[in-house]
Parts: C-alpha cells; structure tokens; sequence
C-alpha cells in the first residue's frame, strides 16, 4: 500500500493511453479465447472418443457399406467384446435447413456400447417394444421442443420415401463434450422398409478388452476380410475422429499462428507505448531514487494493469462461450458444444503476465539507472 498513490497517479496520468493499452489487451485476449474455443470444438470428437473402442468401415469409402454377416465374425476375435453397428440415414425434418445426424442403429447393443450416452430404462425399453420407435439428444429435443410421445415425419433422401417416428426417449451426455444433437432409430425397421441394400449396415464399431492391443486387432480385423466382395478398413475411434478434422487442414497451427501474431504484434505496440510515455521522468519527479524507481515502474502502466485486463479478457471470453453453448440449441444447423477449457483460461492470464512483463521491464531498467536529478529537469 506503500506505492498505492503513486501507482494511480501514474496509471490514470495518461487515462486515454491507459484505455486504449487496457482495451487492446482485452481484445487480445477475447480473441485468444474465441480462437481456443473454435480449436476445441474442431477437436472435440477426438477428445471424447473411446480408446476401447474401434471402427470398422469398407475400405473403399465410408458411403459404402457392409454386410450384416460380418458382425458374427467381428464377434468371434480374440480380444473383441462387444460389437454393434450403425447406418446413416440422412433424411430431412420440414426444411433442409433443419439438418441433425440421423442414425438407424441395432438396438441389442448400441446402448451398452456408448455408456457416456444415458437413457433412462423405462423410455429404452419403449424404443425396444415400438418398431418406429426414436430415441433423440437432449440438445436436439430442445431445439424443436420435442417431447415424448411426439410423432416426427421425417422425408427420407438416401432412401426415399416418407418415415414417421414416435419420439420413446431422450438420452443425455454424461460429459459437456457429449453429442446430444443425436437422432436413433431402429436398424431394422429401416432394413424392412428400404428396397435396396436389405442386410447392409453402414459400420461397426468393436470394443476390446485391452487398448494396448488395438494395433494388433486393427489388422487382425482388416485381414479377417482380406479378399472378400468388402475389404474392411479398421482404426481406432480416435483416429477415425482426427481423420476428419485432418480433412479440414491443420487447424491447429493456422490457430496458434493467427494467435502469436496478434500477441506479438500487440506486445510491439504496447512496449511502444511505454517507451513513448516516459513513466521514468514521472517516477524521477516524486523523488524515488535506486532500486526504488525499478520496483515503482515494474508495476506501472505497461505492466501492472494487465492482470486486470487479462481478468476482463478472460471474463469476456467465458461469457462468449456460455452464451455461444446457451444459443446452440436454436441454431438451424447442430453444432459442437463449445466451451473455453481451464487450460486455456490459464495460458490467457500467463500471456497476458509475459507480455506485460516483457513490455515494461526494458522501460523499468532504464528508469532504475536514471539520476533523480536528470529525470527532475525533463518534469
């Protein structure tokens, strides 16, 4: 408290710099966590998907499918647990623009394959009785306010025609990361009604006892169904997830290279800014001499506000993603659920310490060598 007074004057000397240096860091930092969010949703699938788990596709392409034979087969490995299978359906609700994954699934084992997925008993147990039964994500019964009960036509593309469902259940994540835009039906009801590829799934998913063995299982698999009509091509659920993000480019490093551009840019304007105004001239004049002058000047204007502006970069930046991750649900089309990780808020404060620090120390070790009388005549 002893430097308070002198800590203000200094700060407030100049309030137009000040503001302008105090909103620079937080538009920094607001973009650092905009830019960490999108990062994180990019990454999410791999994030949350499970290294017990592996997928099982048509080596082909992923459109293409496979027969409902091979799960008997898939089955009987040494090292496989369980096994279930999935298609996609790609249908369209009251407008295209209402666009949700749609998936026809095998209801014997889909449930105990994705425990993160919770439905309560009663309501999977009326899917397993109703043959146009549906289950759906909290996220998406919320977008259409749909509830239990509720009739959903659904215009068919893939395979043409009009579906209706009758709503049975809605499941939740047990993870905020948890897809809950999910929409389930019954594999076999679409099997019975579609007029081409009857015993045809789009893909299996396998959990193994030990992940440790999932390289191993990986081409055991792909060569069980060497040579046959559908060559299989198997990965880990995690790598399946990161081949899509890969698809899209390296996001990652065009984030972090955007990211250290605007802080090293924002880390030549601010140490600019602390050159141009002196502080070690107003230090001089309140008579501080030595070492003094340094501690003063360590906490002024470049330096001591930003912990402040990195609380308010960062209290931007978490009701950003709290409105964003609110707003999903009314969204046209379903979206990752985005949030700003701890990890990040952390790595937010530690820049925005550096760059302060970095910006106001040369300015600081200038003031400590400076003469009380020399900086008196610039007053």
């Amino acid at each position: 408290m002893k430097y308070l007074p002198l800590l203000l004057s200094s700060l407030f000397r100049k309030k137009t710099r000040t503001a302008l240096t105090a909103g620079s860091f937080a538009v920094a930092l607001f973009l650092f966590g905009i830019l960490a969010v999108v990062d994180g949703a990019f990454q999410q699938g791999v994030d949350v998907a499970g290294v017990d788990r592996l997928v099982v596709l048509n080596r082909v392409s992923i459109i293409q499918p496979l027969p409902l034979a091979y799960r008997d087969r898939l089955a009987r490995i040494p090292g496989v647990t369980h096994v279930t299978f999935a298609n996609w359906f790609g249908g369209v609700y009251q407008d295209e623009r209402n666009f949700f994954p749609q998936f026809a699934i095998d209801r014997a084992s889909y449930r105990q394959m994705y425990p993160e997925f919770v439905v309560p008993d009663d309501q999977w147990q009326a899917f397993q009785t109703d043959k146009e039964g549906a289950i759906v994500g909290e996220a998406l019964a919320e977008r259409f306010k749909w509830k239990i009960g509720d009739r959903i036509p659904v215009k068919g593309t893939i395979f043409p025609g009009n579906w209706e469902f009758n709503i049975r259940g809605v499941y939740r994540g047990q993870r905020v990361q948890d897809d809950t835009t999910q929409f389930w039906f019954r594999w076999d009801y679409l099997d019975e009604r579609k007029s081409f590829r009857k015993g045809l799934v789009g893909w299996y998913t396998v959990r193994i006892a030990n992940p440790d063995d999932a390289v191993r299982l990986v081409k055991t698999i792909d060569e069980q169904f060497a040579n046959s009509p559908a060559e299989t091509k198997t990965d880990t659920e995690k790598a399946f997830a990161a081949s899509f993000v890969k698809q899209m480019g390296n996001i990652q490093l065009l984030i972090m290279s955007v990211g250290s551009v605007v802080f090293f840019t924002l880390l030549l304007v601010t140490g600019n800014t602390m050159a141009i105004a002196r502080a070690r001239a107003h230090a001089g004049a309140r008579g501080a001499e030595g070492g003094g002058i340094l501690g003063r000047l360590r906490a002024g204007p470049g330096h001591r506000g930003d912990a402040h502006r990195g609380r308010r970069g960062r209290r931007r930046r978490a009701r950003s993603g709290q409105a964003v991750h609110a707003s999903r649900g009314s969204d046209r089309r379903p979206s990752a659920v985005l949030s700003l990780a701890g990890s990040s808020i952390v790595s937010g404060l530690a820049l925005a310490l550096a760059v302060g620090l970095t910006a106001g120390i040369l300015p600081a070790l200038s003031a400590s060598r400076l003469r009380v009388v020399d900086a008196l005549r610039r007053i």
